[in-house]
């Protein structure tokens, strides 16, 4: 079939030359396409032939506009980079290629276990979350709302830094929600998957999306729907979404162990009414959060202890731990081993250095200060006061301020907080690797070296990232590979340099007035770019 495709062989704008059929629906046909300016494997969707009126193409432009936009601030939504009318008047848009399966594939083939389950939902959640705050139209702020999610809309592919990445595909159907709104709404979705207003026509909001992703997560834990139509036909779905409770978990999948609270939030996304759901995503994120921090520390410790082992166990001869013994932390060694170097001017300056330690490697601040204050960290470092954010900026120049700013209130009490900027190029590799290791580590080093006597680290504090930051330097990340640089890196550093000024007096008070023995990241990885 896709060998008699007369499509196949062409090339669309002088640019993309089509080579496989790879996907058709109700809206169109997707290629796969080589850009041969670049060189690059994409996609193009063109419009059916059978949509060809006015209503229609302005509707695939919007799709092509609003993934286009979305696509720039979340790696968790498709890519799309041109738009444009082929040579017989037919509109198209091209878009990054995704090589991968559907959810719909995964989850027919067998349920989710559980901490799968929790990292696809939420990366589903952050796509939806981008969409829901809007793109720009006319200046203003314009909310989208998806109106098909379901597994066959969302695609899971491999990447090198996240593993295992979610987009959510075809906005064909999603509405601005600042349309029009004296229009005359007709239904428009997946039927088993539309919430009761959408099935009435009605206007929507972002809790008819939660609506749909319930139905979707509830089918991820138990490959079974939530709901059983009499028949599939419109009249047959639109009881079963207004009058029928969801089944139990424990009845469609009596093996499935799931905590309590999360089987609650899948079962709140289906409620009937709007109002008795959560009622953003940020909602459902925030309960999200202690399943996949519990879930994604059980996988990290069991892969560092499945490394350790392969590296220091002899082979037919089990390791037996010791009572008595002490493995040095990380910190320890650090310590003991970094010395400040020579190339560096011994002065108070802040720079970024990834270590080598036996464990692996570890991303770290160095800073240099005057000996009383390293002191007073050290003894009085119940009272420490660390302030921890990222800054990002894709254009001109993708680059990232990573903010520290350690407060101690007992040394000097009118100094104010140390604050310590390092800036990295994400157009660089080693800025890459250096902002991809703070993701996985999920923590990093502050070394301390005085200034009165500079060879020798005096002293080391820990800073722990939290998730969302991890997850927001992981699509950072990803996301600067694709990203154009249009200016020199210095722009893009001066302009994250402004922001740090004026977010200076705000942190500052936070950390002034803030209960001792906290570690502060108040603005959890504000993105410039948008």
């Amino acid at each position: 079939m896709m060998e008699e495709d007369p499509n196949i062989g062409r090339v669309v704008a002088n640019r993309y030359k089509l080579t496989d059929l790879v996907g058709k629906g109700a809206m169109g046909r997707v290629y796969r396409a080589e850009d041969v300016l670049l060189g690059s494997v994409i996609a193009v969707k063109f419009l059916a032939h059978t949509l060809l009126n006015r209503k229609m193409r302005d509707r695939f432009k919007i799709e092509a506009r609003t993934c286009a936009q979305l696509g720039q601030r979340s790696i968790h939504i498709v890519r799309v980079t041109d738009y444009g009318v082929n040579e017989d008047d037919i509109p198209f848009y091209v878009m990054e290629y995704l090589k991968g399966e559907s959810l719909s594939e995964i989850i027919n083939t067998q349920p989710l276990p559980l901490p799968r389950f929790l990292s696809i939902t939420r990366q589903v959640c952050l796509g939806l979350q981008c969409a829901h705050e809007g793109i720009l139209i006319d200046n203003r702020s314009s909310p989208i709302i998806h109106r098909d999610i379901k597994p066959s809309n969302i695609l899971v592919s491999q990447d090198a830094s996240l593993g295992e990445l979610a987009k959510i595909l075809d906005f064909g159907i999603a509405k601005l929600i600042q349309e029009d709104g004296g229009q005359t709404n007709s239904f428009m979705g997946t039927l088993a998957y539309s919430s009761p207003e959408q099935m009435e026509g009605r206007e929507l909001d972002a809790r008819s999306d939660i609506y749909s992703l319930g139905v979707m997560m509830f089918e991820m834990l138990t490959g079974k729907m939530p709901l059983q139509a009499e028949t599939h036909t419109f009249g047959a779905w639109y009881r079963a979404h207004h009058t029928q409770p969801p089944r139990a978990f424990e009845v469609v999948s009596p093996s499935l162990k799931l905590p309590k609270p999360l089987e609650n939030l899948v079962l709140r996304c289906l409620a009937k009414s709007a109002n008795d759901r959560p009622q953003s995503i940020a909602d459902i994120l925030r309960e999200l959060e202690p399943y996949e921090q519990r879930y994604s520390a059980g996988r990290h410790i069991s892969h560092r202890i499945s490394e350790v082992l392969e590296r220091s166990t002899p082979i037919g001869r089990p390791s037996m731990p010791s009572a008595t013994s002490r493995q040095p932390s990380i910190g320890d060694e650090v310590v003991q081993n970094s010395v400040w170097p020579k190339d560096k001017p011994v002065a108070e300056i802040v720079f970024t250095q990834i270590l080598e330690t036996s464990t692996g490697e570890i991303p770290t601040l160095w800073h240099m200060l005057p000996q009383a204050e390293i002191q007073s960290f050290q003894i009085n470092r119940l009272y420490n006061r660390i302030y921890k954010n990222f800054l990002c900026s894709m254009s001109p120049h993708p680059a990232l301020l990573w903010i520290t700013a350690i407060y101690n209130s007992l040394h000097e009490p009118r100094r104010k907080p140390r604050f310590l900027p390092a800036y990295c190029d994400l157009k660089d590799l080693a800025g890459q690797r250096l902002v991809h290791l703070l993701s996985e580590k999920g923590q990093y080093k502050i070394l301390l070296f005085a200034k009165e006597e500079p060879v020798h680290c005096a002293h080391a504090i820990t800073v722990t990232i939290n998730p969302s930051q991890r997850s927001q330097l992981q699509q950072w990340v990803v996301l600067s590979r694709s990203a154009m640089a249009v200016g020199q890196f210095n722009l893009s550093k001066n302009m994250l340099k402004q922001e740090l000024d004026k977010l200076k007096p705000k942190i500052i008070e936070d950390m002034e007035r803030t209960p001792n023995d906290s570690s502060l990241g108040g603005l959890m990885g504000y993105d410039t770019s948008n």
